[in-house]
């Protein structure tokens, strides 16, 4: 690799051909800082808070985008340069919502700390015409509050880049200029998938999803509730970042301790239902297979790919499958066959789901989604909502006794675990399909062709005589090129898992924030993925199929997977949207 020779303040560097100076001061254990800045996403310039000065340059230099030379001398510490970053935040002040104390993002707003970094004061220095915004509370999973907003165009970068989306940007121009939508139409009415993917690189609190936090201690204090909480795997391999443990800790057992001491009636694991799924949707693929139907079969786990789907791929609705979600699947179990053998009304278990995802929020009023004819799902909640309910009633988190699910609806395999990273569900449902296929078991239940961070992931296997071509994509712009290449002929594939945030579950718009600093430098869908295939290599079971759990349900109430019954509980249906971002 060709390198150039450097020094920054003073100390000699060397840095790889091509690098930036943000990227060569790191080599020297400088962090500096940034605001707009998202490696690959949203490279621009623009918020002129990483400025340097450079031996030669006229003035000072955006180091996000100032490649790095041989013999370039760099300061990044000097008067001239902490001053205009101090200035650059005053300006920002002078029109930005200062209200901390009630944000939800304070004590983690990256805005917030910059300030406290440079020493900016509290008073206002730059008085004068101020903009106000009316907050958008029109989506089912979040807000957005322009008062907040500091135009630094992380989310409108990551939701067309990253997403291919692109309902969101810069309106107007100057000083009214504001990130919106289209027309200042409300969020709702745009083809929005609620993946929250702009939620989780805002550094202000200026985006965040519905706070539904109240709803569940209300639940919880109302005697005539019998409140039932369900957490997915993605939640275990994060939560602990809210109380400072490091990213990919897996707090499974103080989790499941914290729940109960906020008064949970019990406390079960969606894996439970990722297993349940797993035994719907193998056989479903296998149904195909042998009998002629739409083929590829494309998973439904993520309700912001399916979203995605309804609106711009609509043509290809039959090739989903009819699988609901685990969540709903859980809470359609919970309030049937849960509440028939526990003597419960269905009308008065209040199911909660934890989730790594704000889409969840809006997944639960689709329709087609109420088996017992009341709500499968009641109130949808994200891990940070669960890290503000803990701190709130001020459990200590990290001194908390490890605790297990209760049990029947608590029972998982390490083919559930895996669920919450991409390539998870597909390896999943390799395991049961692939047994059932052959009647043998597995030798080695891992199929490594399918992990990974990689956008896209094909594979093809050679099972019971004919090959299963398979493919994985995460993140939406990666669904929009394998899709068009079904379309066009191009690839030819048996199966496919979608979901609909990079990286999987694990990196959802609902997982605790990671700032800019971290993010832009350290892969977290990675760390957090590998405690879940830490705890699945660690698991006695390791395949759906032999949950038994899962056996019982079926023996005792669903009959067999693909039944009548099961697809009464656990199936359902989808719509056409049209496409709206203008």
């Amino acid at each position: 690799m060709e390198t150039f020779n450097i020094k920054i303040n003073g100390m000699p560097v060397q840095a790889p051909k091509g690098s930036t100076i943000l990227e060569a001061a790191r080599l020297a254990h400088i962090d500096i800082p940034t605001l707009c800045f998202l490696k690959e996403i949203n490279e621009i310039g623009a918020c002129r808070i990483c400025v340097v000065e450079v031996k030669g340059a006229r003035s000072l230099v955006a180091s996000c985008v100032y490649p790095v030379a041989e013999g370039m001398e760099i300061w990044t510490n000097t008067p001239k340069v902490l001053n205009s970053r101090k200035k650059t935040l005053e300006l920002i002040l002078s029109d930005h919502d200062r209200k901390c104390l009630s944000c939800v993002q304070s004590g983690k707003c990256e805005l917030q700390k910059l300030c406290s970094d440079l020493k900016v004061d509290n008073e206002l220095l730059y008085e004068g015409e101020r903009t106000h915004y009316d907050v958008d509370t029109s989506a089912a999973h979040m807000y957005r509050d322009n008062n907040k907003c500091i135009l630094c165009r992380r989310c409108s970068a990551v939701c067309a880049a990253t997403q291919g989306i692109g309902v969101i940007g810069a309106n107007e121009r100057g000083f009214g200029t504001n990130i919106s939508c289209a027309f200042e139409m409300p969020l709702a009415e745009t083809s929005c998938v609620s993946c929250g993917q702009c939620i989780a690189v805002c550094p202000t609190g200026a985006l965040a999803e519905k706070d539904f936090t109240d709803d569940v201690f209300a639940a919880i204090t109302d005697p005539d509730k019998y409140v039932i909480v369900q957490t997915a795997p993605a939640v275990r391999a994060a939560l602990g970042e809210a109380f400072g443990l490091p990213i990919g800790t897996n707090v499974q057992g103080k989790m499941v301790s914290a729940l109960r001491r906020l008064g949970f009636d019990k406390v079960f694991d969606t894996d439970f239902s990722a297993d349940l799924t797993i035994m719907e949707e193998a056989t479903e693929l296998l149904d195909r297979i042998n009998n002629g139907g739409a083929l590829p079969l494309i998973t439904s786990c993520s309700p912001g790919w399916i979203k995605y789907c309804e609106h711009y791929y609509p043509d290809m609705l039959d090739n989903l499958s009819s699988c609901k979600s685990p969540q709903q699947m859980f809470g359609a179990i919970t309030k049937t066959f849960y509440a028939e053998k526990m003597g419960i009304d269905p009308n008065k278990i209040v199911m909660v789901s934890v989730m790594p995802c704000t889409a969840k929020k809006f997944e639960i009023g689709r329709d087609d989604q109420n088996a017992a004819g009341v709500p499968d799902v009641d109130i949808s909640i994200t891990t940070r909502e669960l890290a503000r309910m803990i701190e709130r009633v001020g459990l200590n988190f990290l001194s908390l006794p490890d605790e297990d699910f209760d049990d029947p609806l608590g029972r998982s395999t390490g083919a559930a675990v895996i669920f919450g990273a991409t390539g998870g569900v597909m390896e999943a449902a390799l395991r049961t399909a692939v047994e059932v296929l052959t009647g043998k078991e597995l030798p080695n239940p891992d199929f490594l062709e399918v992990r990974g961070t990689n956008g896209i992931k094909e594979a093809t296997y050679h099972v019971a005589g004919m090959d299963i071509n398979v493919a994985v994509a995460s993140g939406l712009s990666n669904a929009r090129e394998l899709l068009d290449k079904v379309k066009s002929g191009e690839a030819n594939y048996h199966f496919i898992e979608i979901m609909g945030c990079p990286g999987g579950c694990v990196n959802g718009g609902g997982q605790p924030r990671v700032p800019a600093s971290f993010r832009n430098f350290n892969d977290i869908r990675s760390l957090r993925a590998k405690a879940l295939y830490n705890q699945d290599a660690e698991m006695p079971l390791r395949k759906s199929h032999e949950n038994p759990s899962i056996k019982l349900l079926y023996d005792e109430y669903l009959g067999k997977p693909g039944s009548h019954k099961a697809h009464e509980i656990l199936h359902t249906t989808y719509v056409k949207r049209s496409i709206n971002k203008f």
